[in-house]
C-alpha cells in the first residue's frame, strides 16, 4: 500500500508547523556553499506546500528565518534574503494556481525594504485564497513576540481598554502574531536536531513533535506523509485520560 493510501483525510492536522533544518549541512557534504542548500531547500518548500493543500491541510506555517538568523555571517544573510524575494517572485503563481493564501508573522520591520515590498505585493495578491493559509515566519522569535503580547495587553489594562481580571488565554491568543490561526497541532523538524528554537512556543503548547534525520533539501511528499501518518496513530489526550476521549 503506498503511503499516501494510509493517511486518513479526515484526522489530518489543521496546522502543521515545520522547522526547516539541514540546508547548511546538505550543501558542506556535498562540498558546496552553504547558499547552494538554501537554493534548493526551494524546491522541497514547492513540494511541501503544494503536497498539504492537494491533502488537505488549511494552515502550513514554515520557519523561514529566526531572530537569531541575523547573527549569521552578512554574505549569507544577504543571500538568504535575495533568495527570498526571487522565491516570491517565482512561486505566485503556484499560489494562485493552488488557491493559497500567504501570510507572514515576525517582526517584519527588520526585513529589508525589498523584501518587505515583495513580500506584501504576494500578500495583497493571494488575500482571497481559501484552499489553504501558507504562513512564512520571517525574523520571528517567539520570546520577542511573547514579550510584545505583554505590552500590548498591560497598556491596554493602563489605559482601561481592558480589566486585569479580564486577562486570559483568548486575550493573549488575540494579541499574537498568528491570532488568525488556530493552535498547531503537528510539527515537524528536519535534520536529526530534537529543539524548538525559540519556535511558537505558545501555539504548540498541546502539539505533537515528529522528528527525522531527513536534511531539508532531501524532504519529499513521502517524507511528509510519513509524518502525518505517525501524528494519526498517536492519541491526543489534552491532559484527559484514554477512557474519557474513546466513547
Amino acid at each position: 500500500m503506498k503511503l499516501l493510501e494510509k493517511i486518513n483525510k479526515e484526522q489530518l492536522p489543521q496546522h502543521l508547523a515545520i522547522i526547516m533544518d539541514g540546508n547548511g549541512r546538505w550543501a558542506k557534504q556535498k562540498g558546496m556553499l552553504r547558499a547552494f542548500g538554501h537554493e534548493n531547500g526551494t524546491k522541497s518548500v514547492r513540494v511541501t506546500v503544494e503536497t498539504c493543500a492537494k491533502l488537505g491541510i488549511k494552515n502550513l506555517t514554515l520557519y523561514a528565518f529566526s531572530t537569531e538568523n541575523w547573527n549569521r555571517p552578512k554574505v549569507e544573510v544577504d543571500t538568504l534574503m535575495k533568495l527570498l524575494v526571487s522565491s516570491l517572485k517565482k512561486e505566485i503563481k503556484t499560489l494562485q494556481s493552488n488557491n493559497i493564501r500567504l501570510n507572514a508573522i515576525g517582526n517584519l520591520t527588520n526585513l529589508p525594504s525589498g523584501v518587505q515590498k515583495e513580500l506584501q505585493e504576494v500578500i495583497e495578491k493571494t488575500t482571497e485564497n481559501t484552499r489553504m493559509t501558507l504562513t512564512l515566519a520571517l525574523s520571528y522569535g517567539s520570546r520577542e513576540e511573547l514579550i510584545q503580547v505583554v505590552k500590548k495587553i498591560a497598556n491596554k489594562v493602563k489605559n482601561n481598554i481592558i480589566s486585569e481580571e479580564a486577562i486570559d488565554e483568548s486575550i493573549i491568543n488575540q494579541h499574537l502574531y498568528t491570532h488568525n490561526l488556530p493552535d498547531v497541532d503537528l510539527v515537524i523538524r528536519t535534520s536529526g536536531e530534537h529543539r524548538i528554537s525559540n519556535f511558537l512556543l505558545w501555539q504548540i503548547a498541546y502539539a505533537e513533535f515528529y522528528f527525522t534525520e531527513v536534511l531539508w533539501p532531501d524532504f519529499t511528499e513521502n517524507h511528509l506523509y510519513e509524518a502525518i501518518i505517525s501524528y494519526q496513530k498517536r492519541e491526543r489526550r489534552f491532559g484527559k485520560t484514554s477512557e474519557q476521549i474513546i466513547p
